[in-house]
């Protein structure tokens, strides 16, 4: 399988070369991508412009910046090459732009690219349809450098609360006096140290509580994940593919 890096300079990019290098759910390292790479890398250019016609690229794995994602597609477009994007923030415009390329390759899109992660939100839409009566809370910890709160992935659990709780609605760091809805979801960030991910969701009634909880211990689970799901879509027909599909392909074969 061989792999482009988009963001190869950065630090997930390193961490998706280190595991090609090792072969990796087959991977092999043919080229990276990044305006910021090392002119004297062989491996590496600065532009999707000066990819090699003739490189030949079974997937581009993106780790770099929301931003580059119109080029990247424009290019994966024109090649006809899966991608999967692991990159956050995208805007409402650069969502439209994955969703019309996704009619011409296979693209597969997660804020988050780990399979606990896929696994505690399915595991909180369950919990959120056994109990319809229970509030519901949602608390990120993350490290002091991150620049976006509430994280991607304490939306994309949220979100997937909202799609069984109709008049569910989410609350972002509650402050001053009112008294909480039973619809509201509490999403509650905290920055601090070098913390690399903690996601919590609590579930609670007057006479139970369920904490479902995901703690990620090194930031390499993303750069597996990464590969994994390149390894997942190469071959897949055409559209938009996320961690739900990796999963339930996964669960149907146990």
């Amino acid at each position: 399988m061989k792999i482009l890096i988009s963001g190869y300079a950065g630090f997930m990019g390193k961490e998706v070369k280190k595991l090609c290098l090792e072969g990796y759910k087959g991977a092999e390292l043919v080229l990276g991508v990044d305006p910021n790479t090392d002119p004297s890398d062989s491996l590496a250019v600065r532009s999707f412009s000066e990819v090699p016609e003739d490189t030949a690229i079974d997937c581009i794995v993106d780790f770099s910046f929301h931003t580059a994602t119109p080029a990247l597609l424009d290019f994966a477009v024109a090649r006809r090459i899966p991608v999967v994007l692991a990159t956050t923030g995208h805007t409402d415009e650069e969502l439209e732009i994955i969703n019309k390329a996704a009619k011409n390759i296979p693209i597969f899109y997660s804020r988050n690219m780990s399979l606990g992660i896929a696994l505690l939100i399915e595991l909180a839409k369950i919990t959120a349809l056994a109990m319809p009566e229970a509030e519901i809370e949602i608390i990120e910890s993350h490290h002091n450098r991150k620049l976006d709160a509430p994280s991607g992935t304490a939306l994309m659990i949220a979100d997937t609360i909202c799609s069984v709780r109709p008049e569910a609605y989410t609350n972002s760091g509650r402050s001053g006096q009112g008294k909480r809805s039973p619809e509201e979801i509490g999403i509650h960030s905290i920055r601090m140290g070098n913390i690399v991910g903690i996601h919590e969701v609590i579930v609670g009634t007057k006479n139970q509580t369920i904490t479902l909880k995901h703690e990620a211990h090194d930031r390499a689970l993303f750069a597996e994940g990464g590969l994994s799901a390149a390894a997942f879509i190469v071959g897949r027909k055409v559209g938009l593919y996320d961690m739900a599909s990796l999963v339930d392909e996964q669960a149907s074969a146990i």
